[in-house]
């Protein structure tokens, strides 16, 4: 099911402009691996007064939901505002270029109408996909590590020919923000703003903590007492699918994380304390680059949209990634502010990362070709509109499984398919109205008979019976 061709998506990049006032630049920081731990939604421990200050005078959505959750399929996603089962891609793995050069993406769309486009960065999580359509384009860096012990270790494991070679799992040196490498992004982002403060402009600053491994100043770790952090339960789902979360991700390749088990309490709040270090790290880029259009008189002509490409499990069910058809995988921060410094507003409207691609587009005055997002400009306008009913996710495993999963925002619905046959091995339904954490499998009670019917409706609408995945 691909929705875009190459002739038709083409016409529409040849329409004229209708808009009434100034097109805006449009400034969209993508972060990696951030779940909801912001002060904007709650979370009175995390230090983030740079974005929360967008969420002051912006509309942040509490219901945000990337289509996949994992980095290379949920940022194809956004940059396209098409699902992963439309792009037919759903690993790490494969450029989009490689199988899909049909498709219209959100750099090409706004080359094609006059703007200078940025990219800086961890954008895609392939560097190449699109790289030719950026006019400035600062190279993804690899992970970091300014600590002689940690670059010896490194080096060690290169010379005893280890085939995953990782470093430490978070390094917190006494250093400047720019020896680490979204410090370097955010300088370069200052450079690059200062250079086209006089054309309009799509940049992109793909901020990469904080995925792993967790390397930030010192100082942004000191604004933290890992003593005060809760340990998160390890117990699993009673009743889930035996696939329904993976074992650990990317942590166990790191050098000073145990090969098995669980990790004990005092690492885990090392690790949580890291995360936290990360966001703050990361907030205080933002709040650079922010600064660096309030000096340039740029930022009231300024759209800009904060979010992240998935969410993240710091310890929840015992597990350190995504990879999941999880609430606290799929649910994502999500905040848009046009720099008309309005009162605050939040949306419980159910929205998608498949929707910032159309919402900028109409934003702009531009008529954008078919996607699967819509534009949420009526949301931004009146943030207690009637909106969608679900936001749709999935997530394979290998070729022999797909979970596709739905939410009507308070609880959470997955079928795991075979996807040749079509057959429904398993089924979940997770309670959500008043914890991100699911706890029990709610599928097989009868008193919820009525509800998962219901939800089995929602998920058919995008993913009828014999939906064909690949």
């Amino acid at each position: 099911m691909k929705k875009v061709f190459l002739a038709f998506a083409i016409s529409y990049l040849s329409i004229g402009l209708s808009f009434a006032q100034e097109q805006p630049n449009v400034l969209i920081f993508l972060v990696d691996d951030l779940r909801n731990d912001l002060g904007c939604y709650g979370n009175t421990e995390v230090k983030s007064p740079n974005i929360d200050a967008l969420a002051e005078n912006g509309i942040l959505f509490n219901k945000a939901y990337c289509q996949q959750a994992i980095c290379a399929p949920s940022r194809m996603s956004i940059l396209t505002g098409l699902r992963p089962e439309s792009i037919g891609i759903y690993d790490i793995f494969t450029p989009m270029r490689k199988v899909r050069k049909d498709i219209i993406s959100m750099p090409q769309f706004f080359k094609a109408n006059n703007y200078k486009t940025v990219s800086i960065g961890k954008v895609y999580h392939h560097s190449r996909d699109d790289k030719s359509v950026w006019d400035v384009y600062f190279e993804k860096e690899r992970n970091s590590y300014v600590k002689k012990e940690n670059i010896e270790d490194l080096e060690l494991q290169k010379q005893s020919g280890k085939k995953v070679v990782k470093g430490a799992a978070f390094e917190d040196a006494d250093v400047a923000d720019e020896a680490y490498k979204d410090g370097r992004a955010a300088n370069y982002a200052i450079e690059t703003l200062n250079k086209l403060k006089d054309d309009k402009f799509l940049m992109v600053v793909g901020l990469s903590k904080p995925h792993l491994p967790y390397n930030a100043p010192k100082k942004y770790w000191d604004l933290y007492n890992k003593d005060n952090f809760n340990v998160p339960s390890r117990n699993k789902p009673e009743g889930m699918f035996r696939l329904s979360l993976s074992k650990w991700g990317e942590l166990k390749n790191y050098s000073n994380i145990p090969n098995e088990g669980d990790l004990d309490d005092d690492l885990t709040k090392e690790l949580i304390n890291g995360y936290y270090a990360c966001i703050s790290y990361i907030d205080a880029q933002i709040g650079k680059i922010i600064n660096t259009l309030e000096t340039l008189d740029l930022r009231k002509n300024t759209l800009i949209v904060f979010m992240s490409d998935h969410g993240y499990k710091l310890g929840e069910y015992g597990a350190w990634c995504k990879h999941s058809n999880m609430e606290i995988d799929t649910r994502v921060p999500l905040i848009i502010n046009d720099g008309s410094k309005k009162k605050a507003t939040q949306s419980n409207a159910l929205v998608e990362n498949i929707d910032i691609f159309p919402t900028i587009a109409e934003l702009s005055g531009l008529n954008i070709h078919e996607v699967d997002g819509k534009s949420l400009l009526p949301l931004i306008d009146n943030p207690n509109k009637d909106w969608d009913e679900a936001a749709y996710s999935l997530f394979p495993r290998g070729d022999k499984y797909m979970g596709c999963t739905v939410t009507n925002g308070k609880f959470r619905y997955t079928e795991w398919r075979n996807p040749e046959t079509k057959e429904v091995i398993s089924t979940e339904l997770f309670n959500h109205e008043t914890h991100l954490i699911a706890d029990k499998n709610l599928s097989g009670i009868p008193e919820y008979k009525k509800l998962k019917a219901n939800m089995k409706r929602l998920l058919l609408k995008q993913f009828p019976k014999d939906y064909e995945f690949y």
